[in-house]
């Protein structure tokens, strides 16, 4: 299990070496435009990022921090505010909140870029749902319980799915309507990102199933989410934020 931790902390700390390349190209964009639609993307991306760097900190807790009641399961939950935090980073709940802080931006890129304004009943059911993501991941927690983590990733990507598959829709829509190159290729890679990000939490959502049905984790599935995530960043800067014409 050691050496699954240390191959997925290198891992994904060449995905936060790409992710901060983004995170930063994007920024500069935006301080050059001052463009709405750039800066939304860029606390898209953010999110995304913290997401990363939280799953990867939980490796290096287990590996090197030396707090033994993190990698040994045997010993019992010391019950003090340093470990409610530290089983919530190593158990990937950090992780689960910032993916639900990007989802919520994505509502608001998809209203910003497809929608004339907000509906009002939407708004508010997506802020509610919002809120109960948030407060499940961090209050609804137990020790070794995979279960709840299953429940924790489903919730996650019925919001994903909630979110992207109609930005999804709309993005191709848009896409096949303008004869503008440019435009195509920035609906284009808007709708690419969509389907990417669906991506992530299913496919973590299926290591889990895996891990509940007796398997060690880390399974291609895992290794395959966050590829998924840098290909929507990639998509999405390459397509939409960088041409000069869309952001």
């Amino acid at each position: 299990m050691t050496e699954l931790q240390f191959i997925g902390m290198v891992f994904e700390s060449f995905i936060i070496i790409i992710a901060v390349i983004l995170l930063t190209l994007v920024y500069l964009k935006y301080t050059q435009k001052k463009h709405r639609l750039t800066l939304t993307l860029f606390f898209i991306f953010l999110n995304y990022t913290l997401a990363i760097l939280f799953s990867w900190l939980s490796k290096v807790l287990v590996l090197y921090s030396g707090i033994e009641y993190i990698y040994n399961n045997t010993l019992p939950d010391p019950q003090t505010l340093e470990s409610w935090i530290l089983f919530r980073i190593t158990d990937f709940r950090i992780s689960f909140v910032f993916l639900a802080l990007a989802i919520f931006f994505s509502y608001i890129l998809k209203v910003n870029v497809f929608e004339k304004g907000y509906n009002k009943l939407l708004r508010i059911i997506i802020f509610v749902y919002t809120i109960f993501i948030l407060m499940y991941t961090i209050l609804i927690y137990q020790r070794g319980n995979t279960l709840l983590d299953v429940f924790a990733f489903l919730f996650i990507f019925v919001f994903m799915a909630a979110i992207y598959i109609p930005f999804f829709v709309r993005a191709f829509q848009a896409y096949k309507s303008t004869e503008n190159e440019t435009f195509k290729n920035a609906f284009l890679s808007l709708a690419l990102m969509s389907i990417a990000f669906i991506l992530i939490p299913l496919n973590f959502f299926v290591d889990r199933l895996l891990i509940l049905l007796g398997g060690p984790g880390f399974s291609v599935f895992y290794f395959l989410a966050w590829i998924f995530g840098i290909l929507g960043m990639l998509g999405a800067y390459f397509g939409y934020i960088r041409p000069k014409s869309t952001a």
